[in-house]
């Protein structure tokens, strides 16, 4: 029955013209109290339910966000959406979706369509920092902020992991533990890789710490690359009690080279990643009633959500739009792998158990195949 009642049916009952009672319903005009208060009994007795639609164009205003992804379907972009859209629709915001499939060419394209849709504001989200998009923006005359992504234009706001305060959080945690001796283990030509290194380094400085083995040993996100960079480190483990690995899928593959030699983890050495993959279901039923890994959740969902909160303000002009990168602060998830305190310490020479034979030296590359990406 509700959805059959129009505004002429209460302005009837309640005996008043369209207008009137058009003007009552949405908040609008100067109304006698007792002429509003009828009307809203009417609404009431009727069942009324305003079209919003209808309502949103009447106040010139589409309530209507553009989302432009780069491919939503990534895996570290898909929270990041999600958060978003989970935003929007605590605020009734329609979201109009456009995806470039993984073609930076087609964002001019697509922002161009945007154009007609009568859109309040845009939101690009990508595919992590290492390489800025460029979006024309200018013509669309709304506020745009980028999630997971890095504008080109300096000027726009992008929301992205805070890489630099992960590594300070890691690097925090493993010195609270007593660690004192420590390697890294990430990737090549990658921003956010960069930026987890800067973190910790810096912050093992400000507490008077050093890095046992100076240079990171660099190679993919790949897990067959963390057993590579195990097997390096084996006749030098002796010097070590702690490693961060750039992402899971390294540290993973370390810690399968390090238990197949006798090293207890966390005992002799405690190992932090990065992503918290198995939050996201990633290890299957491998450790099914506790976290295992050390690591630190990026909170991609909160990236996406912090994202529409801002353009949300703008829209409304509570507060003007930030300008550059926005670092979204991390979680870290404390696990088995750094679940005990250092033991041996002052140990410098590999025990007995240790001595394995290193893996290949020609390359740092991993051994094994495929690489997988981490997020940034």
């Amino acid at each position: 029955m509700a959805a059959s009642v129009t505004l002429h049916d209460v302005a009837a009952r309640a005996g008043v013209h369209f207008s009137t009672a058009s003007r009552v319903l949405n908040g609008q005009g100067n109304v006698a109290a007792a002429t509003r208060e009828r009307i809203l009994q009417a609404a009431r007795d009727l069942d009324f339910v305003p079209n919003a639609q209808a309502r949103l164009f009447a106040r010139g205003t589409s309530s209507t966000f553009g989302v432009l992804t780069l491919h939503a379907a990534e895996t570290f972009a898909l929270p990041t959406f999600a958060g978003a859209s989970l935003a929007l629709g605590a605020r009734d915001i329609a979201m109009l979706h456009y995806d470039a499939s993984a073609d930076p060419s087609a964002l001019e394209r697509i922002t161009t369509r945007m154009r007609s849709r009568q859109i309040e504001a845009l939101l690009v989200l990508g595919a992590g920092p290492d390489q800025p998009l460029q979006v024309q923006t200018s013509g669309l005359r709304v506020p745009v902020a980028f999630a997971y992504a890095i504008s080109g234009n300096r000027k726009e706001p992008s929301f992205v992991t805070d890489g630099i305060g992960a590594g300070r959080m890691v690097a925090d945690h493993l010195l609270d533990l007593g660690r004192s001796r420590f390697a890294h283990v990430t990737t090549t030509d990658s921003m956010a890789a960069r930026q987890r290194q800067k973190g910790f380094v810096d912050r093992l400085r400000e507490r008077g710490a050093t890095m046992t083995i100076a240079r990171a040993l660099r190679g993919d996100w790949s897990r067959g690359w963390g057993e590579e960079a195990g097997r390096r480190l084996l006749p030098r483990l002796g010097r070590l009690d702690a490693i961060f690995c750039g992402n899971d899928q390294i540290a993973i593959g370390l810690e399968t080279v390090l238990v197949r030699h006798g090293v207890r983890v966390p005992d002799d050495i405690a190992l932090v990643g990065y992503d918290n993959m198995e939050g996201r279901g990633w290890s299957g039923d491998k450790y099914p009633r506790r976290q295992h890994l050390t690591t630190i959740e990026p909170r991609l969902g909160e990236i996406g959500r912090r994202a529409v909160e801002a353009l949300v303000a703008a829209t409304e002009g509570t507060a003007p739009l930030p300008r550059g990168p926005q670092p979204v602060p991390g979680e870290l998830i404390v696990g088995e792998t750094t679940g005990a305190p250092a033991s041996g310490a002052g140990r410098d020479q590999p025990d007995d158990s240790w001595s394995g034979r290193p893996g290949d030296s020609g390359s740092v590359r991993p051994a094994g195949s495929g690489s997988e990406k981490s997020s940034t």
